[in-house]
């Protein structure tokens, strides 16, 4: 499974549990693929998931590692509160991407 196929399992099965899903999509321009922030948005988390309250997630394929303008992100929502995970392929197959996951943890790659 790719980071792309987990991506979407995750919308998918967050959307049926009713959440509201939000992802930046990038878009390949004359100079590769980009994604348009302003300001910090460079490193934001891939998936911003909305119900009684707010999770932050960063997707990773195997091997793909969290960059260091996205742990910053990630340190920053979770010191702020918010529900902080960066999901992989196993994370997904093993249960561990649940609905209502636990209480807020990051990791570093």
């Amino acid at each position: 499974m790719t980071g792309g196929e987990l991506q979407a399992a995750i919308v998918e099965a967050a959307r049926m549990l009713g959440w509201r899903v939000a992802h930046f999509r990038a878009a390949r321009t004359a100079h590769g693929w980009r994604t348009p922030v302003a300001a910090d948005g460079a490193g934001w988390p891939d998936l911003c998931l909305v119900r009684e309250r707010i999770i932050f997630a960063e997707i990773k394929g195997d091997g793909d590692r969290v960059r260091p303008d996205q742990q910053a992100w990630l340190d920053t929502l979770a010191a702020a509160g918010a529900a902080v995970y960066v999901w992989r392929p196993q994370d997904w197959t093993g249960g561990l991407v649940d609905p209502v996951p636990a209480p807020t943890r990051t990791e570093a790659a």
